[in-house]
């Protein structure tokens, strides 16, 4: 039990389950693609961080060392994410009427606050790409100078042809990649495919943010910063790639192939890609480009908890799309709210920081089962919806004794990040689905739903006005109706 399940990742690259064998044993790096910050993150962008902390988390329960680098990117990436666009950064500030720093400043600030109301830890480190322009010009020389890339008016490109398994990554071969609807014509480049290393001033042009270059004053590509603070941080090779599934495509196909260029070895930069699908709104997926993209503070304005949203994300695999409504997350909340009272009647709950831990504190072949059942799913490439429906059948049932049942709900809090150890049921979204009252109660809400049926108005009224007196407010909305107590 101490080993627990070996751990198997799904692998982008591969397009099948492996086993997670670290470069060093007992060590993993893990590089996540994080914000670049122009604007809020939204509810679509914390899906990556909240299944790379999972990752984390899970990695570490298992005994391993993880460093995790973030990015923050505050230069370099165009509206529209094409070659010739404005900088995303530069736009911001010019629209908000504020400098790039305090533009940059306020929403790396802003992001940090949310993944900390998220319950995502720290990563171990959190370069900014403006922090790391001399070694990506040192990078993109190289490049140049081993002959991956040419010089055209708009700046350095990576010629692709150079590059033999560009885009493996996407599964498309280089012919289709040439021709992507999605990639930006622009003049001199010699494939489609090919992208920018350095970005040059045009005539007449000066941008706010511009380094000195061989090939003209300017700003290095977006997908160079990743390749340089990986490769600076986590070593020329390293175990884990992490990003959106939009990444999949375009942005990490680049990234692996100046990487690639640049090391010039027969063995793949990163071993395991791994990348998240995107959260969905009215079938279309959560994002600023859509526009009225619902932000975290949104949740808690609406008097939801942050943690729910965690919890929200939990209920699907990372690798499945997400719908967002209201209903699901008000139902992650009273999900969330049950565990949350029943871990308060147990606490303080133990200190099981590791599956070993966690092992040597059970006490009966229940408790050590239920913490099998956990392991093996969250080792099977994340399976967190079937890790909390193990939890919450235990947590309901009384199979455990309270204080193996402490031990899972410990040990099940480590992994997925949801403070039951701390967190208040009060502090949670106040309304709940029928479930979480007395049997007497969900008969009264039945008939009183039969009434409205009925079109019997008076029959509806009188019970709605009965269930208040118990304490309870009933709320109709388009899924049904839900209880909100009465404060």
């Amino acid at each position: 039990m101490a080993d627990g399940a070996p751990i198997t990742l799904y692998n982008s690259l591969t397009r099948q389950a492996e086993p997670l064998r670290p470069l060093v044993p007992g060590e993993v790096g893990v590089y996540t693609c994080g914000p670049t910050v122009y604007s809020y993150a939204h509810l679509g962008n914390m899906r990556p961080y909240v299944f790379s902390d999972t990752l984390r988390r899970v990695l570490e329960w298992k005994g391993l060392r993880v460093r995790q680098v973030v990015n923050i990117t505050d230069v370099g990436h165009t509206v529209g994410e094409t070659d010739l666009g404005e900088d995303k950064v530069e736009a911001a500030a010019r629209r908000e009427l504020k400098s790039v720093r305090e533009v940059t400043a306020h929403y790396t600030a802003a992001y940090l606050h949310d993944i900390a109301r998220l319950n995502v830890r720290t990563p171990s480190d959190l370069p900014r790409a403006s922090d790391y322009v001399p070694q990506m010009l040192d990078f993109a020389r190289t490049l140049d100078e081993r002959g991956y890339t040419y010089r055209i008016d708009s700046g350095l490109y990576f010629d692709t042809a150079r590059s033999p398994g560009y885009g493996t990554l996407a599964q498309i071969s280089m012919e289709g990649q040439r021709e992507g609807a999605r990639l930006e014509t622009v003049p001199g480049k010699r494939n489609k495919a090919d992208f920018a290393v350095w970005r040059t001033e045009a005539p007449g042009q000066r941008r706010v943010m511009r380094w000195d270059s061989p090939w003209g004053p300017g700003v290095p590509g977006w997908h160079l910063e990743c390749s340089v603070m990986s490769i600076d941080l986590l070593g020329r090779h390293f175990d884990i790639h992490t990003g959106g599934v939009d990444h999949r495509e375009i942005h990490h196909v680049n990234e692996i192939a100046q990487s690639e260029a640049y090391l010039e070895s027969d063995r793949p930069w990163v071993t395991h890609w791994l990348h998240n699908e995107f959260v969905l709104l009215r079938n279309r997926k959560v994002a600023k480009s859509e526009g009225g993209a619902p932000l975290l503070q949104d949740l808690v304005d609406d008097g939801l908890h942050p943690l729910a949203y965690r919890y929200f994300l939990l209920t699907a695999t990372y690798r499945s799309q997400l719908e967002l409504t209201d209903a699901a997350v008000r139902g992650a909340s009273s999900a969330l709210r049950r565990l949350a009272g029943r871990a308060q009647a147990l606490r303080p709950l133990p200190d099981v920081p590791t599956l070993t831990a966690a092992a040597a504190a059970m006490t009966t072949e229940a408790g050590r089962a239920a913490l099998r059942r956990l392991d093996e799913a969250l080792s099977d490439d994340l399976n967190t919806p079937r890790a909390l429906a193990d939890l919450n059948t235990a947590a309901r049932g009384d199979d455990l004794p309270d204080t193996d049942l402490a031990t899972l709900l410990a040990a099940a809090d480590t992994v997925l990040g949801l403070s039951l150890d701390e967190l208040h049921p009060a502090d949670l979204d106040g309304r709940a689905d029928v479930s979480t009252v007395d049997e007497q109660l969900r008969d009264r809400l039945a008939q009183r739903e039969d009434a409205r049926k009925r079109r019997d108005w008076p029959e509806s009224d009188r019970i709605r006005d009965e269930i208040a007196e118990a304490g309870w407010r009933v709320v109709d909305t388009p899924e049904g109706p839900v209880l909100e107590p009465l404060r």
